[in-house]
């Protein structure tokens, strides 16, 4: 069943659920969407009228919210925090500070990637978050777009990264630091594209694109690592899942992310071209 059908047997007219669907009041497992055409489960689609009106893929989405930490959907082209000669550009720590009076970066997305980013809103809360990241102790996984097939079997990639020494590139290099990624196919999808699953185990800048353009599957869309030209705006990457035990409350936090509207979108059109 399509999102829209689900939201038709909710009783809302064509025009409701188009307004609906525009300004961010539809969500489907925890998350905004807009694309009335995915596939979805009647029981996972939410129609939150009193939430914040956003644009969904333009604005970012607060998941959860609690005293010490915020758990937000990052779109894609929005900087996580704020980068060197871009000091007027928005980004979203500085954006979740004027809201809730301070944030504190823990982690970061890429700024083409989508998906879920966890935000401190205590100093406190921002040590302790990033501990558990040493410790490897925070489970993130990405879903991604990327060229060739690929075995549904998880595979281990540990390769080290570092930068190249003639263009500063960051690349696999021999005296890199150790870094891991595990793999697997999830959709093998026409015109030698993929949907796969990658687990940090490490968190080293662009990991994932590396190591996966490192195996020969570059990521679609990828122009940096994968040297190719691709009908998709974008680097097709999206954070869908973040699981954390709570670091100043006992009990563990998870959430996940349906694929982002565009990659999701990319995703049937490959679908229904090849037909």
């Amino acid at each position: 069943m399509t999102l829209g059908e689900v939201l038709k047997g909710h009783g809302l007219t064509g025009a409701a659920r188009k307004k609906a669907l525009q300004t961010g009041k539809v969500w489907v497992r925890g998350v905004p969407t807009a694309d009335a055409g995915r596939q979805v489960e009647a029981e996972d689609v939410e129609l939150r009228e009193r939430a914040p009106r956003i644009v969904v893929g333009r604005d970012p989405a607060v998941v959860y919210r609690d005293d010490h930490l915020a758990v937000v959907w990052k779109p894609s082209g929005l900087l996580s925090v704020a980068a060197p000669k871009r000091g007027s550009d928005d980004n979203l720590v500085s954006l979740l500070a004027r809201i809730f009076g301070q944030a504190h970066p823990v982690h970061r997305l890429d700024e083409p990637t989508s998906g879920l980013m966890m935000v401190a809103l205590s100093e406190i809360a921002q040590n302790r978050l990033k501990a558990l990241l040493e410790e490897r102790a925070v489970e993130r996984r990405y879903l991604a777009l990327v060229h060739k097939h690929v075995s549904p079997e998880w595979e281990r990639i540990e390769a080290p990264l570092g930068r190249l020494e003639h263009t500063g590139l960051r690349a696999v290099v021999r005296e890199g630091l150790p870094s891991v990624t595990h793999v697997r196919g999830v959709q093998n999808l026409p015109r030698s594209v993929a949907l796969v699953e990658a687990r940090l185990e490490s968190g080293r800048t662009h990991q994932v694109r590396i190591h996966l353009a490192h195996c020969g599957h570059p990521v679609v869309g990828d122009s940096l690592y994968g040297r190719r030209r691709d009908r998709f705006g974008r680097v097709a990457l999206h954070a869908w899942k973040l699981a954390f035990d709570h670091p100043l409350r006992k009990g563990r936090l998870a959430f996940e992310a349906v694929l982002a509207d565009d990659i999701e979108k990319h995703r049937r059109w490959l679908i229904r071209e090849s037909r």
